[in-house]
């Protein structure tokens, strides 16, 4: 997937229609999407073409329980068209997104919905609120380990397969991480049968052979208790934002960085966008421990 051209306009257009209402309005699903059941799915491709020569797959992996819905809300009515703009101004300049939803592996009716990685402002936006936010929250901790796994074990890239190019996966929550990806889980949501529990450590390690990956913490409230937690897995790449309004910011400063670009430079580029310098200043300030590769 990933074909077509990528309209700023056309995006800004699609968000500012929903600035004032509610997320409900635009997230009307009652439940999975069928379009977006990871069972049976071999892999999501993203793929080179005449319009994008030099793709770059990146993947957004959003809890949808709870308080944690106010994200892919954000997105839909004002950050997504600014965090592709950075990408753009940045030198990426065919990225491919594709949007998961996590919710907890064991309770919830959709536990992992994955799009398509798309490259036009209609296509990502139609998958993006695809999305079912199941908002109940409780029953243990969101299975962030089951985008991990989908993301190591079924996407395929042009990015890698032809530059050895690492794609971008980015996780939000505000649960402690879960040991394990566990088995029976995958064989239930995914189909695959595996020999063993995968320790998180191992899989974080496997996801990294394809991806930079970051573990996106929306505030500095749920920061100061999830933080120390998910260092543990992540190390700097994970991320307290300063407010959820803020992780589509923090997302692209973070691919510009991988990039090459300078944080001085990405942060200018927000305020010049219509971000408040105040803002970009704790955009900067969340990614400042952040060492890039």
């Amino acid at each position: 997937m990933g074909y077509g051209n990528y309209s700023y306009q056309a995006h800004v257009k699609l968000s500012k229609g929903r600035s004032k209402s509610n997320y409900r309005q635009t997230f009307k699903q009652s439940a999975c999407h069928p379009t977006m059941n990871p069972f049976g799915v071999a892999a999501r491709e993203s793929r080179d073409s005449a319009d994008h020569p030099e793709s770059v797959g990146v993947i957004f992996a959003l809890d949808v329980s709870g308080s944690m819905g106010e994200i892919p809300a954000h997105m839909a009515a004002k950050t997504l068209p600014t965090f592709m703009k950075t990408l753009e101004d940045g030198g990426v300049q065919d990225p491919q997104v594709l949007f998961m939803a996590v919710g907890q592996g064991s309770h919830d009716r959709a536990p992992l919905q994955v799009g398509q990685f798309e490259s036009t402002a209609e296509l990502m936006d139609q998958w993006l609120t695809r999305m079912y936010l199941e908002g109940r929250g409780g029953g243990g901790n969101e299975s962030y380990e089951l985008a991990m796994y989908f993301a190591a074990r079924h996407t395929t890239m042009d990015c890698m397969e032809k530059r050895q190019r690492k794609g971008f996966f980015f996780v939000t929550g505000d649960e402690p991480p879960n040991p394990h990806v566990l088995k029976r889980e995958v064989k239930h949501l995914i189909g695959d049968d595996l020999k063993e529990d995968i320790p998180l450590a191992s899989m974080f390690k496997e996801l990294c052979v394809s991806f930079e990956p970051f573990y996106l913490i929306p505030d500095r409230g749920r920061g100061q208790r999830m933080s120390p937690l998910w260092t543990k897995v992540f190390g700097d790449r994970c991320i307290t934002c300063a407010t959820p309004d803020d992780v589509g910011y923090v997302a692209a400063a973070l691919v510009a960085l991988c990039e090459g670009s300078a944080l001085e430079t990405v942060l200018a580029r927000f305020v010049k966008t219509g971000l408040s310098p105040e803002r970009a200043k704790g955009v900067g300030q969340a990614i400042s421990g952040f060492t890039s590769p």
